[in-house]
């Protein structure tokens, strides 16, 4: 059995119509002799009224004091119910026999850790089963169910881990994300008008992009791709492109090795707030971040000096790091409204002056640089939000990536 794995994204399920054009390409993947397992998102996005965002306001309207975890990971994993039983009567509409399986009733076996559940185990027999018997499944993405029976949601762009999840557990060769955009890109096209669509990427380049803030793939994903060496393509549902292949550098794709480019895309993430502590001693400041780390604050660019220790967390977790500083006798400064941007290319790998190109790119767009980091793929800078698209754009010109 020749079987493909296609997951759908909610924008390409947003109406009937759209729906349809899904139709259409699992029409086709029939036509050619495939067997084909079909993940879908909750429908459309926030304000159309079957989209997870969606149904969490409606939750959080409803009980100001706080949701229960349990019951809203219940109500969340409602939206893809939704779309996938509307998608199996367009489908049963063109006369091609399809089922309907939630994620527990697809094998999909997580913990119990509500809102962000790890999968634990894939058992594929149901699937298979249905396969055997000429009809297309569709499966909820983004959920699973406990060994205890509690429906579980795997977190933000789970879609996208549970068709890889499965994928694997089916040894497939390729799975194919479908989305409103012809593939990565270069840089975010509402920023940068000069994007161009990346062909090839491999699977580090492509974690670091997501991992960067950049909206392509849940890192995840990513990861179980990559150890199962899962061929991943994405691709537009309401055109014809050829799309972006992750990969190996080497290996069952084309990986184009002899990119003119040091650098392959740049990603950028907002929301992001500097702290810097002023004065402390690694004793103090050691207690400072435990504090932090029991209190769920996650920090990021963390650059020691001698007179000072700076690093970035999350703007949401503002408040809880003012709460810690609070406890201790350090002077400390909150910059807020800050933004992080990365170039990102395996490529730029040992060789040198990279950096200095990054800093001379900024410079010229007369874009301060508030901090740095890096690894061997990646710069990071941490820029204020109202120069954001300058730096973008700056920096996408510098390594000529519209070339």
């Amino acid at each position: 059995m020749d079987i493909l794995v296609k997951k759908f994204g909610g924008t390409s399920l947003a109406d009937i119509e759209k729906m349809k054009k899904v139709a259409d390409l699992i029409k086709r993947d029939l036509d050619n002799g495939k067997s084909v397992v079909t993940v879908v998102s909750a429908m459309g996005r926030r304000g159309n009224p079957y989209a997870t965002d969606s149904l969490i306001d409606m939750c959080k309207q409803a009980c100001k004091a706080g949701v229960s975890p349990r019951e809203m990971d219940i109500l969340m994993s409602c939206g893809e119910i939704v779309s996938g039983s509307v998608l199996v009567h367009v489908l049963k509409e063109m006369d091609i026999e399809a089922t309907l399986l939630t994620g527990g009733q697809a094998g999909i076996i997580t913990d119990d850790n509500y809102g962000s559940a790890n999968v634990v185990e894939v058992n594929p027999k149901r699937i298979l089963t249905e396969l055997e018997n000429g009809r297309v499944v569709i499966i909820t993405g983004f959920q699973g169910i406990s060994r205890e029976g509690e429906i579980t949601t795997l977190g933000r762009g789970g879609s996208d881990t549970s068709a890889v999840i499965v994928g694997d557990a089916l040894c497939v060769d390729t799975v194919e994300i479908y989305t409103d955009v012809d593939g990565i890109m270069t840089a975010d096209p509402k920023i940068q008008p000069n994007a161009k669509t990346i062909q090839n990427i491999n699977y580090d380049e492509v974690f670091q992009m997501a991992e960067k803030g950049a909206k392509v793939i849940h890192p995840r994903a990513v990861e179980i791709a990559k150890s199962s060496n899962i061929l991943l393509k994405i691709k537009n549902t309401l055109k014809e492109s050829e799309g972006t292949s992750i990969c190996y550098s080497r290996g069952k794709d084309t990986y184009n090795s002899q990119k003119k480019s040091l650098i392959t895309a740049v990603a950028y993430k907002e929301g992001i707030t500097q702290v810097v502590a002023q004065n402390s001693d690694m004793l103090q400041f050691s207690k400072v971040l435990d504090q932090l780390r029991e209190s769920g604050v996650s920090i990021d660019m963390i650059n020691f000096f001698v007179s000072q220790k700076v690093f970035t967390i999350d703007s949401e977790n503002v408040q809880k790091t003012r709460s810690v500083f609070g406890q201790h006798e350090m002077k400390y400064e909150i910059v807020e409204e800050c933004c992080k941007v990365t170039v990102i290319g395996e490529r730029m790998t040992g060789i040198p002056g990279v950096m200095s190109k990054v800093v001379a790119a900024l410079n010229k767009a007369n874009v301060e640089i508030l901090q740095t980091s890096d690894s061997h793929m990646t710069i990071s800078c941490l820029v204020k939000k109202d120069d954001l698209k300058k730096a973008v754009n700056s920096l996408h010109d510098e390594f000529m990536l519209s070339k």
